[in-house]
């Protein structure tokens, strides 16, 4: 038991690693607003991969047949999701927020977890990710809540844990690099993750036209 539960801890870190939209994200966060938010963004990403490693767990089938029927839906929305925020990202100013009061800034924390949530559950490919690294670390437990609870809990600790520093280290470089570099480097995120939404929606909108 307690080798699959280290393997979960390593399949939580993994699962983060991928640089896809929601990494862009969280740099994007990190880069413009400090650790919190960038870490709290992080968060978000965290509950989309525990949700998933659950699913793993208890309902591959279900999941995967899901996905399959709706994959079309799922692209179209998620893509439109995913570009509309590259919009923002690209054309908002990322640095107004630093002059505002402390209230506003815990308003946009929690709109950063929101987000980091919906751009999570648009990307259907997020689910594969998971699948396919309890796969490769064989990890097998019984369907019973005292054993996978711990397996699902240690998923969880891994994406916090990689998160946490992930976004430490993106804040403290922010500290080093120009405001004019920082603006474009935010840019730079919002164009990527903008390409992510279009293939995304392109995706989708190909299925819809040859289905």
């Amino acid at each position: 038991m307690l080798v699959d539960v280290l393997k979960a801890f390593l399949v939580g870190i993994c699962a983060s690693i991928p640089l896809g939209p929601i990494a862009i994200y969280v740099i994007y966060r990190s880069l413009s607003r400090g650790h919190l938010s960038g870490f709290l963004t992080g968060l978000g990403a965290t509950l989309v991969d525990t949700t998933y490693s659950t699913l793993a767990i208890f309902a591959f089938a279900v999941a995967e047949n899901f996905i399959h029927k709706n994959e079309m839906v799922i692209f179209l929305v998620g893509g439109i999701i995913i570009i509309g925020m590259g919009v923002v990202m690209t054309f908002k100013d990322p640095f107004r927020h630093l002059e505002r009061a402390g209230g506003g800034k815990h308003r946009y924390t929690l709109k950063d977890f929101v987000q980091s949530v919906a751009m999570g559950f648009s990307n259907p490919g997020a689910i594969l990710v998971i699948f396919t690294l309890f796969a490769i670390f064989n990890i097998n437990v019984e369907r019973n809540q005292f054993a996978v609870m711990p397996i699902i809990l240690s998923v969880a600790a891994g994406s916090v844990t990689y998160w946490f520093f992930f976004t430490w280290l993106f804040s403290t470089i922010r500290k080093s690099i120009k405001l004019r570099t920082l603006i474009w480097i935010n840019r730079g995120c919002g164009i990527i993750v903008m390409l992510i939404g279009l293939s995304l929606f392109a995706d989708g909108l190909m299925k819809l036209l040859f289905k």
